[in-house]
């Protein structure tokens, strides 16, 4: 048995656990709605609010790597990676026939990595480093918000926890990526500025 069977065994052992084997009936409508988008909308309009108030000049940029970071990673794991790695998601999988506690639509064939959770563990990061370096402030909230979106997929049926573990590291990168793009745009926009003013 080589090593990658058996993480893929383990990681279908850990779904089972999580999807199947601890499920609380009052939790299935917390976690659907907590990997829904709209449930977020309140969020993403205090954090544009946020942003105007608080970052004052910076707030453009900061809107607009939100946008980049969350399209990118978007785009990057449907269009690219899913189809590359062709793992089936666990509504189906053959050898979970049967067993997989689906609460919502299972949606297209592939799983990995898990698109939620890339997305929102690319704007935690960026969201997170931009916060501390323009107000000094550690949002640790905002990795604990991706955490239970990237749980309640596992928990829904739509993933394998190594899906969303997949998703979250891919975000990881590129949600820093998207800061460290920042901070150099920000340093040749200002070496601009001080050139025109002299």
């Amino acid at each position: 048995m080589d090593i990658l069977h058996s993480f893929r065994e383990l990681d279908k052992v850990l779904f089972m656990l999580i999807n199947h084997d601890t499920d609380v009936k009052f939790l299935d409508p917390i976690m659907i709605a907590i990997r829904e988008p709209l449930t977020w909308i309140p969020l993403y309009a205090f954090m544009l609010w946020f942003s105007i108030r608080k970052l004052k000049h910076n707030a453009v940029l900061f809107i607009v790597m939100t946008l980049v970071a969350f399209a990118f990673t978007d785009a990057m794991c449907a269009q690219f990676v899913k189809p590359f790695i062709g793992r089936l998601r666990p509504c189906y999988d053959p050898e979970l026939n049967g067993m997989v506690r689906s609460l919502v639509d299972c949606g297209g064939q592939y799983s990995f990595p898990s698109n939620h959770a890339a997305n929102h563990f690319a704007l935690a990061t960026y969201w997170f480093f931009a916060i501390r370096h323009y107000l000094d402030k550690k949002w640790n909230w905002l990795w604990i918000w991706a955490a239970a979106i990237c749980y309640a997929q596992v928990y829904v049926g739509k993933h394998f926890p190594s899906d969303v573990l997949g998703g979250a590291i891919i975000g990881s990168l590129v949600g820093g990526s998207a800061f460290q793009l920042s901070l150099r745009w920000q340093f040749v926009y200002n070496i601009k500025k001080d050139l025109y003013q002299k």
